[in-house]
């Protein structure tokens, strides 16, 4: 039976759901893997408030675990493997760092630490023969590290984008199903524990940026960084919007989007609508979904729980065992530099689909001038629809373009006449 001794680098939630899932599933381990597993040392910022923080969750965590010392578990040399759960950049990479500096192996679902440090944590990994793993640091449970890494190392992977915030996918399925306004669903989301006191990183779209430059860099085998990603949030979307894209046959997700043609790369965190019969469509809720293309494989979706203490502990603990059994550490085969690979030309004028939205003055010539505006920057027109005026003799006009480049679409805009007509809303169109 082999012997596993772990360090915890903090003990929060999902901290806390790796302990108990360990606890749980310790006899299942030594049955399946012949590992016995257990917690040497827990890093924690303050060690009574963290008894008593434990204990309100029913975690029977003994003091003598508890230090208050990071070097108790990043150098002790009983502990083989250090998980992360401290969350941020740092201290979190710095005490990762320095744990693979002293060889041993790190496991962690910290999405920000790992975008924003990977080549230096990588780096440091191979030079000391200690592994890095990171499968729930995008999708929670879903495998879709280890599948990129292996199963498709010999494809060649041109798109992959998907749902991998579970916040924002709650507030616009809420929001489609209920009519709600952004901000009453908020307020629900964060009362719920869906969404933080300050939910900036996810509804600005940051949380989602770090997973793609992740995600983008293992598909595309280069360093994609988190600044060559275009974010948008979904802070400036309405229950209106929402409700014509339905109208249109169009479902609304704040979707992570990398494609790559020859050397030419496009990555990009925004809102989406998508075909109503898009796999994607149907994502609801707080569930994650990563579509993946390549040249072999064709289409593939996958898709599960992308956050939640125990999800997340479950795909945390995979990497546990995976750690324990590794001979032989394995990385990334692409040259993780800490700038955008050389190999790529990132771009900003991807072809997109567009929904618009115009208010615009309820008199004869309107549409002849809007149509004019787009015709002389080549963007054309699938669909359009008007509704009734909303006051002020003016009428909301929705268009869907057939393809058309970015920036074509944005001069279009920007050759309307704000005295007929005003932009309203832009939204993306996909699949």
């Amino acid at each position: 039976m082999q012997q596993v001794s772990l360090g915890f680098l903090g003990c929060g939630n999902i901290g806390g759901g790796v302990y108990r899932l360990l606890e749980e599933m310790g006899g299942e381990l030594a049955r399946r893997d012949h590992l016995q597993v257990r917690v040497e040392k827990i890093l924690v910022k303050n060690i009574e408030e963290a008894l008593q923080i434990n204990a309100a969750k029913g975690l029977n965590v003994p003091r003598e675990l508890l230090t208050e010392k990071a070097e108790d578990v990043t150098s002790a040399p009983g502990i083989s493997i250090v998980c992360e759960f401290m969350g941020g950049e740092q201290p979190a990479a710095r005490f990762m760092e320095q744990a693979l500096q002293n060889g041993k192996h790190v496991v962690t679902a910290n999405k920000v630490a790992l975008a924003l440090n990977w080549d230096r944590l990588q780096r440091t990994a191979e030079e000391h023969h200690a592994g890095l793993w990171y499968e729930a640091s995008v999708g929670g449970v879903i495998p879709v590290i280890r599948v990129l890494n292996r199963n498709l190392e010999a494809d060649e992977i041109d798109r992959v984008f998907g749902i991998i915030n579970g916040t924002t996918n709650y507030i616009l399925t809420r929001m489609a199903k209920e009519g709600k306004d952004y901000e009453d669903v908020l307020k629900d989301a964060q009362r719920l524990g869906l969404a933080e006191p300050n939910p900036a990183a996810d509804v600005e779209g940051m949380d989602a940026a770090y997973k793609l430059s992740i995600l983008a860099s293992l598909a595309f085998h280069g360093r994609v960084t988190y600044q060559q990603i275009y974010r948008e949030g979904i802070t400036g979307i309405s229950a209106k919007d929402i409700a014509f894209g339905q109208e249109m046959g169009y479902t609304l997700k704040l979707l992570g989007i990398a494609k790559k043609q020859g050397s030419t790369v496009e990555t990009r965190v925004h809102p989406t609508f998508l075909p109503k019969d898009h796999p994607l469509a149907g994502v609801d809720g707080s569930l994650n979904a990563i579509f993946i293309h390549g040249k072999y494989c064709r289409d593939m979706m996958l898709q599960g729980r992308g956050a939640g203490d125990m999800p997340t502990a479950s795909a945390i603990c995979g990497d546990i065992v995976e750690a324990a059994l590794c001979t032989e550490p394995s990385y990334p085969t692409f040259d993780n530099t800490p700038e955008p690979s050389p190999e790529f030309q990132f771009t900003d004028n991807w072809m997109t689909r567009a929904y618009i939205r115009l208010s615009a003055v309820d008199a004869p010539g309107v549409l002849q001038k809007v149509s004019e505006c787009f015709a002389l920057e080549s963007v054309s027109i699938a669909s359009m629809m008007q509704k009734e005026a909303e006051g002020e003799e003016r009428v909301p006009l929705i268009f869907i373009t057939h393809p058309a480049h970015e920036q074509a679409i944005r001069r279009a805009l920007e050759r309307l006449d704000r005295n007929v007509c005003s932009l309203e809303q832009m939204i993306r169109v996909e699949g």
